[in-house]
């Protein structure tokens, strides 16, 4: 790759593959961890990795595999402090302006290199069009959970099938009848469905619904996941479409972190302070990169911490330096740290989390029982899977007041960070019980002859001798 984000000489490779990640940290961090395991497995295939200039600037510079390559377009959606302002017109943008750019680019990669496959995000909309004009297979990934999938595609069957209005979402409510005849999904999967339809943006779902619907038209679908982890959700999706369905994951840097523990990235102050502490004793915090709480929100945790006098070490980005006078002398608070490297520390005992999906696996892959805080989307899903499912957490208790900026007080959050954390309830017991056999299967998945790597090798085996119109 040169230092513009311009495409090197053609290199020697038995397949070449594009991938085409959704410009958003939740996205491009699954997707390259996915290229990486292909490129672990495969040393002579090539994969281009394609991000807008923007996006280039902030990982251009990240250790990859020499068999992966950036290749980058321009910025055509609104700059980086615009995105969360502003998150339906910046995930309009992506479906709209961005495709014309990538036709160009790989106009320029045919020029120097055959190409075997596009690896593109379901949410950039238009990487199967793409792929079908060229006569290219596309393999469309997903980056969170199989279960959240599975959930969307029937309800947007459904709603295909039933006719239903162009103004569907905006037409259900909490009784809505209609939404209990979905064929497949459970009780719990219409509850969790009602939330998501009534609590977030209507532009943002019927978009999202727009994505999913492309999925039919693909060659391969791919989850982040690990098949143990929703064989449920995954056999069910196997049986709808007619194309392989490879659970790739978890889409996490495990290989990094093996390297980590051979350099000496462990001289990181965070680490050295996490050395000290005693086994499990420490609360890690994280409500994600994207979308956060209040303000008056973080004071509260920060008080209830404080009562609560457990040891923490929370991410709270840019409001750290602000908190750190008022959460007392128990714990750190950083804007960054690197996560997975933390949740795999012994001296972690839990993971108070927004449920992000990449978070979830990388608790999982920890073994670290999760505190539940869903702020977004697929998050409610997420939780109640952790929760009630996996048995691996606790819910966070929310009930919004008449302060908007304030969800739970801070008397209630040491109350819960005390239960949440004490080892010798029967409760702590079976939750940690339960998140170490996760751990392991997590472990057994990625192993040789496991699941995820035997699906690698299948995915791999199925690229380098795919023709479309098999």
């Amino acid at each position: 790759m040169t230092s513009d984000g311009g495409i090197e000489p053609k290199q020697a490779t038995s397949c070449h593959a594009v991938a085409m990640p959704f410009p958003g940290r939740g996205h491009i961090n699954p997707m390259m961890n996915l290229c990486k395991l292909l490129a672990s497995k495969k040393h002579d295939i090539l994969i281009t990795f394609v991000v807008t200039q923007e996006w280039l600037g902030y990982i251009g510079s990240d250790d990859k595999p020499p068999n992966i390559r950036y290749a980058a377009i321009p910025n055509v959606v609104p700059p980086e402090r615009l995105k969360a302002a502003d998150f339906p017109a910046f995930y309009e943008a992506v479906m709209t302006k961005m495709e014309a750019p990538f036709d160009q680019l790989l106009d320029r990669l045919l020029e120097t290199t055959p190409l075997s496959l596009i690896i593109a995000d379901i949410e950039v909309l238009w990487g199967v069009n793409v792929g079908k004009r060229r006569n290219i297979p596309v393999a469309l990934s997903w980056t969170m959970s199989a279960s959240f999938f599975r959930m969307l595609h029937f309800f947007n069957k459904f709603s295909e099938d039933s006719n239903s209005p162009p103004d569907l979402l905006s037409k259900y409510s909490d009784d809505d009848k209609n939404l209990e005849s979905i064929p497949v999904l459970s009780s719990f999967d219409i509850e969790d469905l009602k939330i998501v339809l009534h609590e977030n943006d209507q532009k943002v779902l019927k978009l999202a619904l727009d994505c999913i619907s492309q999925v039919p038209k693909a060659q391969f679908l791919l989850f982040t996941s690990f098949y143990e982890l929703e064989p449920q959700s995954i056999n069910t999706l196997r049986s709808e479409f007619s194309f392989p369905v490879y659970p790739l994951g978890p889409a996490i840097p495990y290989l990094d972190l093996h390297d980590q523990h051979n350099n000496s990235s462990s001289s990181q102050s965070y680490i050295q302070w996490l050395d000290s502490q005693p086994k499990g004793s420490v609360l890690y915090i994280s409500l994600g990169s994207f979308l956060s709480v209040s303000s008056t929100q973080m004071d509260e945790i920060a008080a209830g911490l404080r009562t609560a006098g457990v040891r923490f070490l929370w991410i709270a980005r840019s409001e750290a330096l602000r908190l750190k006078e008022r959460s007392g002398e128990l714990g750190l608070i950083l804007p960054w740290c690197d996560q997975l490297k933390v949740l795999y520390h012994p001296s972690i005992g839990g993971f108070w989390t927004h449920c992000g999906w990449n978070s979830t696996l990388e608790a999982v892959f920890g073994g670290v029982p999760m505190l539940t805080f869903p702020l977004f989307l697929d998050q409610v899903p997420n939780s109640r899977e952790i929760v009630e499912e996996w048995k691996v957490g606790l819910r966070v208790k929310v009930e919004v007041g008449s302060d908007e900026n304030l969800i739970i007080t801070r008397d209630e959050i040491a109350e819960l960070v005390g239960n949440f954390m004490d080892f010798e309830s029967d409760v702590g017991k079976e939750m940690r019980k339960r998140a170490g056999e996760l751990r392991d299967l997590c472990q057994q998945a990625i192993a040789k002859g496991g699941s995820s790597d035997n699906y690698l090798d299948a995915f791999i085996s199925d690229i380098c001798n795919f023709t479309l119109g098999q």
